[in-house]
């Protein structure tokens, strides 16, 4: 087949298509428009009828004999009022006449009997329900079609008839479809008329413009004929671009190579946004000129209790409301274009917020907002940790001075004594006693001075994969018999789920049963020690709660101090080591008490899969070890 047969025949077939297109649409607008013209038609000699048959009824009730306690004889003076109010007689006759779309009326009551029917006859008879006319209107256009062009159907509209206050019967009007059919006829036959009007000329425009279009191709055909028989010089790159169709493919090639590459590299650059987004911590929404979202972190998702996709694409208003102060403040500040910095504030979920809010402008023009979301929980703890590590930081540097101080006059008084001991042996006997006592006090010195320097000292770890609840249960044994000694009771709440860690089991285990220690002995009279286990995101939570005295508050904030203790020949140490102990595993501890109830310390350590293979409940996997240096 020849291109300018193809050429024809396919304008042919598109002008085709779009004739029947617009007619398909011609005739479904227009068969709509006559259905609903008909409902509205009906629905206001509705409305006629109605207000004229509770104004005709209303007014007069009370001026009669009539016992308006007795609905029964409410309802025959009703009907008789009603059977014999003229206008309502008159309307009901102008019906065929006045209404070309209403095929017959009536007034019936509760149990389907007419009071008055545009046929007379049926007064006082049951009518039989007909078809809802919503049933036509309701219909899809090709339902339609078949229903009005199949045999006549009449179709009903009605309406409810409220007299008094209560359910009298209906108004009943009938539609035929016959009414419509010849209405909308002649319409349909003037649109098939001229679609094939139509079809037929683009045949005819299609078959001219071809021969202008493909007539230059037909030269360019020649052309290449000729180079291809070698009859001519062939057609260089240059002189094929300077031809409309050669310039024309030539940037259509070059369009497209842009296209490839620039969809390349907005491949790239989405998949790079979404994955920063995805592990931000601090919850970051991105704002176009409109308000509306186009960026969302996933971190979002933990302030606003939305999952991201719900967000993307709604405007500033549909996400934030101003029932919490949160959705108060970013509305203010959207809407007086006021940029928002470090407002801490109360989200709906109850969390304290620190916002953020900046308006971004190109030349004077804003073109969008950044919502900045952070924990403000979050920041003060990392804020506390990170004064907590200075100030164990500054401590650790004097400790390591003064124990290296200590250290060599303990080394030459160690051996001096020893020296003094081998010499008086002989020439005072009694004296002995005396000397053992200082050398142990000396060691015992000498002791101390080293738990320091060991404390300071860079700590090789063995990290290992463990279930934490096994860890706890091998923690709690060690401590039963100090706990039974003093009278204290330990509940566990591990759970049954294995929540895998990655820890230095001496490291961690001591660490653990110093604050076990901690607890034990803010009960000296016994109590209840809370040992729970639980899981929270990406994070391992331990809480180990006692029934202590509880901590001042004016001591809260030393607690985790070296050295530092209230109890009576206690070394400080222990606290500030657990702490250190979970910095080195990139994990937290801090702690809540209320005086006179108790206090809960809690250990978070980050949550890893324990691997195939590892046995639970007996076993654990070793990991490359760690070397880590003090605070």
């Amino acid at each position: 087949m020849r291109r300018k047969t193809q050429i024809v025949l396919a304008i042919t077939f598109m002008v085709t298509a779009l004739v029947c297109g617009f007619s398909y649409i011609y005739i479904s607008q227009l068969l709509r428009q006559r259905i609903a013209y008909a409902h509205d038609t009906a629905a206001s000699l509705e409305s006629q009828i109605f207000y004229v048959a509770t104004t005709a009824v209303i007014p007069d009730l009370g001026d009669t004999r009539v016992d308006t306690k007795n609905p029964a004889k409410v309802r025959r003076a009703i009907t008789e009022y009603l059977a014999t109010d003229r206008d309502l007689n008159a309307i009901l006759d102008s019906v065929q006449g006045d209404w070309s779309m209403i095929r017959d009326a009536s007034i019936v009551d509760v149990d389907g009997v007419a009071i008055l029917h545009t046929n007379a006859q049926l007064n006082g008879k049951a009518v039989p329900l007909r078809p809802d006319f919503q049933v036509l209107q309701g219909a899809k256009f090709r339902k339609q079609l078949r229903l009005v062009y199949d045999s006549a159907t009449v179709y009903e509209v009605r309406m409810p008839l409220l007299l008094n206050g209560q359910d009298f019967g209906s108004i009943r009007l009938g539609i035929s479809t016959a009414f419509l059919k010849y209405d909308i006829a002649p319409r349909v036959e003037y649109a098939v008329i001229f679609s094939a009007i139509s079809i037929l000329l683009s045949l005819v425009l299609a078959a001219g413009l071809s021969h202008i279009a493909l007539g230059p191709l037909e030269q360019i055909s020649r052309r290449l004929d000729n180079v291809t028989g070698g009859e001519a010089d062939p057609v260089t790159e240059e002189e094929a671009g300077r031809d409309e169709y050669g310039l024309v493919t030539l940037k259509i090639a070059h369009l497209g190579r842009q296209m490839r590459d620039a969809r390349e590299i907005f491949s790239a650059l989405k998949d790079n946004v979404d994955q920063i987004m995805g592990n931000l911590q601090d919850g970051l929404m991105l704002f176009t000129r409109d308000s509306r979202v186009v960026l969302v972190s996933a971190s979002v998702e933990r302030f606003l209790g939305r999952p991201r996709s719900e967000l993307l694409g709604r405007t500033v208003k549909e996400i934030f409301t101003r029932d919490s102060s949160l959705g108060a403040l970013v509305l203010d500040g959207f809407q007086l274009r006021n940029p928002v910095t470090q407002r801490e504030v109360e989200s709906s979920n109850n969390k304290r917020v620190q916002v953020s809010l900046d308006f971004i402008q190109e030349r004077g023009s804003p073109i969008g907002a950044l919502l900045i979301l952070r924990d403000a929980e979050s920041v003060r703890r990392i804020q506390d940790e990170i004064e907590i590590s200075r100030q164990m930081s500054a401590s650790g540097r004097t400790t390591r001075g003064v124990a290296h101080e200590v250290k060599n006059p303990i080394n030459a008084i160690v051996l001096h004594l020893q020296l003094l001991q081998t010499k008086l042996k002989q020439i005072d006997p009694d004296t002995r006693r005396h000397m053992d006592i200082i050398g142990n006090e000396i060691h015992r010195l000498d002791r101390v001075v080293q738990i320091l320097v060991d404390f300071t000292r860079p700590r090789d770890l063995r990290l290992e994969e463990i279930d934490m609840g096994r860890l706890l249960e091998d923690v709690i044994m060690l401590a039963t018999p100090d706990t039974d000694q003093h009278g204290v009771t330990v509940k566990r709440k591990l759970g049954t789920e294995p929540l895998g860690v990655r820890v230095d089991l001496d490291v961690m285990k001591q660490a653990i049963l110093n604050v076990i220690i901690n607890g034990m002995q803010a009960m000296p009279e016994g109590g209840v020690l809370t040992i729970s286990l639980r899981r929270d995101e990406d994070t391992v939570i331990t809480e180990i709660r006692d029934q202590g005295v509880g901590i001042p508050h004016e001591l809260q904030e030393k607690i985790f101090e070296l050295y530092f203790t209230t109890r009576k020949g206690g070394s400080g140490i222990g606290l500030a080591q657990t702490y250190q102990a979970l910095q080195w595993h990139y994990g937290s501890i801090d702690f809540e008490t209320v005086e006179g109830q108790g206090t809960t310390f809690r250990l978070r350590l980050p949550l890893i899969e324990i691997r195939a293979g590892v046995n639970i409940e007996n076993g654990r996997v070793d990991a490359p070890s760690l070397t880590v240096p003090n605070s």
